[in-house]
């Protein structure tokens, strides 16, 4: 009996300015099984999971379809299957789930295939799929990522993250598809907004770096897709001044949303915890807010 087990971290893309081309790495995971099985089914898909019931279990789940697309890339069968998904990021709320199937299902039958793919041919694989590389290129290689794309070719360049920056998650129990947040952003952009977002992009990588609260307050800013996207978000503006009060450099929407991603130092992280999750209470909003690290590891295959 063939057998890989795949873990997958969530991730948190775009930081503020770094819209569809930076992201991050966490410290919470999607675990997948892949055993092939010798009998007449296909596929079988279990998952475990507070958000179990969410999950297709049929052919057109996301891990099963990048897997197939990559046994189609060699031009071979896939296997009979039997998939374990263990949850353990949550689904629609702006932290890579989906970008954890897709690097789940390429690694899965990569490995089950024995190997044929390289890294970066397997990270080129995932952009294609996702549609851009913010989410699945840390997934896979772990830390915070800057992804350019320069002529079909893609450069990654890891940006240090130090160890006294202290990501914070709220997660709301309520959900924002991917495509809904798209849809409110403008298609043109005036230059001075252009001008804004490529100054605090610069900022935002030094003060990433060196851990500059001042630089990392005003570089946490944005105005390329924040600004359309909060009124999607409950709560957005109150659960943002309680970050601050509390101590928080600033917050910014992981991914699309619904999540918020508070950065603060090791002193606040208690305090910037309790306001955010009390903020969202008193309206009603139920919400998980924990404290976080950078994943420097990526995927990893067993």
């Amino acid at each position: 009996m063939k057998k890989v087990s795949v873990t997958v971290p969530a991730t948190t893309a775009n930081i503020g300015v770094g819209f569809d081309c930076l992201g991050a790495a966490l410290t919470m995971a999607n675990e997948f099984q892949f055993v092939v099985v010798d009998n007449d089914t296909k596929l079988e898909i279990i998952v475990e999971g507070e958000e179990a019931d969410k999950v297709g279990l049929g052919e057109n789940n996301l891990i099963y379809r990048s897997l197939v697309q990559l046994y189609q890339h060699i031009q071979q069968t896939p296997p009979h299957l039997k998939i374990t998904i263990k949850l353990g990021v949550p689904l629609s709320r702006g932290l890579g789930s989906s970008a954890t199937a897709i690097i789940g299902g390429l690694l899965g039958a990569n490995s089950l295939a024995g190997n044929p793919l390289s890294q970066t041919e397997i990270m080129e694989m995932a952009i294609a799929i996702e549609g851009h590389p913010d989410n699945v290129v840390p997934a896979l290689l772990g830390n915070c990522l800057l992804s350019v794309e320069d002529r079909g070719e893609w450069q990654i360049s890891q940006i240090p993250w130090h160890q006294d920056i202290i990501p914070i998650v709220a997660i709301p129990n309520f959900e924002l598809s991917t495509r809904e947040a798209r849809e409110v952003l403008p298609t043109e952009y005036t230059r001075s907004d252009a001008i804004f977002n490529i100054s605090r992009m610069g900022l935002l990588i030094r003060g990433l770096e060196t851990n500059n609260p001042e630089w990392l307050k005003t570089a946490l800013a944005d105005k390329l897709h924040q600004p359309y996207r909060q009124k999607l978000i409950t709560g957005y503006q109150e659960v943002e001044q309680a970050a601050l009060s509390a101590g928080a450099y600033g917050m910014v929407i992981s991914g699309a949303g619904p999540t918020l991603l508070a950065l603060t130092n090791p002193e606040q992280v208690e305090p910037v915890v309790k306001s955010m999750m009390a903020a969202w209470d008193s309206m009603g909003v139920e919400s998980q807010v924990r404290s976080l690290a950078i994943n420097s590891l990526g995927a990893k295959v067993i």
